[in-house]
Protein backbone atom coordinates (compact mmCIF):
# COMPACT_ATOMS: atom_id res chain seq x y z
CA UNK A 1 0.00 0.00 0.00
CA UNK A 2 1.45 3.54 -0.63
CA UNK A 3 1.56 6.04 1.59
CA UNK A 4 -1.45 8.94 1.46
CA UNK A 5 0.61 11.91 -0.18
CA UNK A 6 0.84 15.16 1.98
CA UNK A 7 -2.68 17.43 1.49
CA UNK A 8 -1.87 20.73 0.65
CA UNK A 9 -4.39 22.56 2.95
CA UNK A 10 -6.96 25.68 2.29
CA UNK A 11 -4.82 28.36 4.56
CA UNK A 12 -1.41 29.56 4.07
CA UNK A 13 1.27 29.00 7.22
CA UNK A 14 4.01 31.79 8.00
CA UNK A 15 4.53 34.51 5.11
CA UNK A 16 2.48 32.60 3.10
CA UNK A 17 3.88 29.75 2.51
CA UNK A 18 1.82 26.32 1.80
CA UNK A 19 0.62 24.40 4.61
CA UNK A 20 0.82 20.81 4.22
CA UNK A 21 -0.93 17.57 6.36
CA UNK A 22 0.83 14.57 6.42
CA UNK A 23 -1.44 11.76 7.46
CA UNK A 24 -2.77 8.15 7.32
CA UNK A 25 -6.64 9.81 8.18
CA UNK A 26 -8.28 11.24 5.63
CA UNK A 27 -11.77 11.40 8.02
CA UNK A 28 -9.51 13.36 10.97
CA UNK A 29 -10.35 16.45 12.52
CA UNK A 30 -7.66 18.35 10.04
CA UNK A 31 -8.80 17.04 6.96
CA UNK A 32 -12.46 17.73 8.46
CA UNK A 33 -11.57 21.56 8.98
CA UNK A 34 -9.80 21.74 5.65
CA UNK A 35 -12.74 20.06 3.84
CA UNK A 36 -15.07 22.83 5.82
CA UNK A 37 -11.94 25.36 4.76
CA UNK A 38 -12.90 24.43 0.96
CA UNK A 39 -16.26 24.91 1.00
CA UNK A 40 -16.37 28.35 2.74
CA UNK A 41 -14.06 29.66 0.53
CA UNK A 42 -15.41 28.18 -2.62
CA UNK A 43 -19.15 29.46 -1.33
CA UNK A 44 -17.77 33.25 -0.63
CA UNK A 45 -15.77 33.29 -4.08
CA UNK A 46 -19.24 32.29 -5.46
CA UNK A 47 -21.13 35.66 -3.21
CA UNK A 48 -18.00 37.80 -4.18
CA UNK A 49 -18.79 37.17 -8.17
CA UNK A 50 -22.55 37.50 -7.80
CA UNK A 51 -22.06 40.56 -6.21
CA UNK A 52 -19.58 42.20 -8.58
CA UNK A 53 -21.93 41.52 -11.26
CA UNK A 54 -24.76 43.64 -9.52
CA UNK A 55 -21.82 46.62 -8.41
CA UNK A 56 -19.92 46.39 -11.26
CA UNK A 57 -21.90 48.16 -13.83
CA UNK A 58 -22.41 51.58 -11.31
CA UNK A 59 -19.53 51.08 -8.98
CA UNK A 60 -17.46 54.05 -7.97
CA UNK A 61 -13.71 53.44 -8.17
CA UNK A 62 -13.00 53.09 -4.25
CA UNK A 63 -15.99 50.56 -4.31
CA UNK A 64 -14.11 48.56 -7.30
CA UNK A 65 -10.78 48.71 -5.07
CA UNK A 66 -12.60 47.03 -2.12
CA UNK A 67 -14.20 44.72 -5.09
CA UNK A 68 -11.44 43.85 -6.94
CA UNK A 69 -9.07 42.81 -3.41
CA UNK A 70 -11.59 40.41 -2.55
CA UNK A 71 -11.79 38.94 -5.63
CA UNK A 72 -8.42 38.37 -6.12
CA UNK A 73 -8.07 37.00 -2.72
CA UNK A 74 -11.39 34.62 -3.09
CA UNK A 75 -9.19 33.28 -6.36
CA UNK A 76 -6.06 32.32 -5.14
CA UNK A 77 -8.61 30.25 -2.29
CA UNK A 78 -10.25 28.45 -5.09
CA UNK A 79 -6.60 27.88 -6.88
CA UNK A 80 -5.41 26.08 -3.88
CA UNK A 81 -8.76 24.31 -3.44
CA UNK A 82 -7.83 23.45 -6.75
CA UNK A 83 -4.47 22.15 -6.39
CA UNK A 84 -5.31 20.45 -3.55
CA UNK A 85 -8.03 18.29 -4.76
CA UNK A 86 -6.31 17.69 -7.96
CA UNK A 87 -3.19 16.35 -6.32
CA UNK A 88 -5.39 14.25 -4.12
CA UNK A 89 -7.54 12.61 -7.40
CA UNK A 90 -3.79 12.26 -9.34
CA UNK A 91 -3.07 9.49 -6.51
CA UNK A 92 -6.12 7.58 -7.10
CA UNK A 93 -5.31 6.38 -10.98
Amino acid sequence: MEPTPPRLHPWSGEEGKPCYLISDDAGGPLSRLADATESIQLGMGAELLAHAGELLPCAPPGELRFLAERLAEALRDALRVAESRGRRLSHLN
